[in-house]
């Protein structure tokens, strides 16, 4: 969905105001985004959450989402698959070059899923997609790391995101 007046109160609360219920109804948007490719996908990563805010907040979004896309679709979902390694500042009011610079480096992956990652086919899950650093910032990782592709799904996107 387009980010905007109308879908931005849906979002926030889900995202800051534990209204997880609503994953399962946003999770099915999401993959109905993507299923001409979903059948490609070998397994869901969400872009994580660093510990601190993990631990304020209680729950990642992007997980919830991807855990309830992988159940619909039957793919598996490495909800570890990748680390925040700092906690970076809220992207809210940043502007494009801030963003990229705001997320450079603040990604690795899992040692645990080094030798799943190979070869495989990925789609990367985030709840809102605006510049596009954070997504492709989780890109770069992954395909460092030997990921033969990462598409990209987004429960919504600003409208002059590019």
């Amino acid at each position: 969905m387009l980010y905007d007046d109308a879908s931005k109160r849906l979002i926030l609360s889900f995202k800051h105001s534990d209204r997880t219920h609503t994953s399962r109804a946003l999770a099915s948007w999401i993959l109905r985004a993507g299923q001409d490719f979903m059948a490609e996908t070998d397994a869901i990563i969400p872009v994580p959450l660093h510990r601190w805010r993990l631990f304020k907040r209680r729950y990642n979004q992007a997980a919830l989402l991807a855990v309830e896309i992988g159940k619909r679709a039957g793919k598996p979902v490495w909800a570890d698959g990748l680390m925040r390694l700092r906690p970076t500042p809220i992207q809210g009011h940043l502007n494009r070059k801030q963003r990229h610079a705001n997320v450079h480096a603040a990604f690795a992956l899992n040692s645990r899923h080094a030798e799943h990652i190979k070869g495989k086919n990925l789609t990367l899950i985030d709840d809102v997609l605006t510049t596009g650093a954070t997504v492709n910032e989780c890109s770069r990782v992954l395909l460092k790391a030997g990921a033969a592709s990462v598409r990209v799904l987004t429960l919504a996107r600003v409208k002059n995101y590019l």
